[in-house]
């Protein structure tokens, strides 16, 4: 009996219409003619009705390479499952809707700094490390409030590790890290939801 390995990928992208295969949702390793073989299989095509995710559990592979030639062993290791998520054509945004965004985004930014910095009486901060300072009283210290203004966004790019689409090094952000919690979380969501194999409704008649 001949041996392959076989893993699952985690998240695979395709088009509608697409022919979705076994090289495609897995990495097989064995025998040369035996791969090219499986590998070519077909799994599904990629219809309107299944929208925007389909779940694909091990369980289906395995019938189908068996299918293909029952005389395969099979060892399994990584996820039971892989997210096929059908990508559709992105409508191109308009510029006044990019920039009705971007402001609507920079207005509610710029005042939830003003409402933080008012709860924490940073103007009287630094009016009075001005006076320490310098022994002089002034109501608006900007030697103190101009090189602060620069230092919040210059550490807030440095925080993201983002300038644009400069990256300064290859460490995740904090923002990049919960982002990945969130699509693993969702992932999972969809797993438990979506896939037919993991959910079974018994009659009780």
């Amino acid at each position: 009996m001949d041996l392959i390995y076989l893993r699952m990928r985690n998240r695979v992208h395709v088009k509608q219409n697409q022919q979705v295969r076994l090289k495609d949702i897995a990495k097989i390793i064995g025998e040369d003619r035996q791969v090219k073989k499986i590998e070519a299989e077909t799994l599904l095509t990629v219809k309107k009705e299944d929208k925007n995710i389909i779940i694909i559990d091990l369980i289906e592979v395995i019938e189908v390479i068996q299918a293909a030639d029952s005389s395969i062993e099979i060892q399994t290791f990584g996820p039971s499952q892989t997210i096929i998520e059908v990508i559709y054509e992105k409508q191109k945004v308009s510029f006044l809707a990019f920039a009705a965004v971007w402001l609507l985004l920079f207005i509610g930014a710029a005042m939830t700094i003003m409402n933080f910095h008012v709860d924490v009486s940073m103007g009287e901060v630094h009016q009075r490390l001005f006076s320490i300072i310098t022994g002089i009283e002034d109501k608006k210290p900007l030697l103190i409030q101009i090189p602060y203004s620069f230092g919040l966004g210059i550490g807030m790019i440095l925080f993201f590790n983002h300038f644009f689409k400069k990256r300064f090094n290859e460490e995740p952000s904090p923002l990049e890290v919960e982002m990945f919690n969130y699509q693993q979380d969702l992932d999972q969501y969809v797993i438990m939801n979506e896939n037919k194999e993991s959910t079974r409704h018994l009659d009780n008649g």
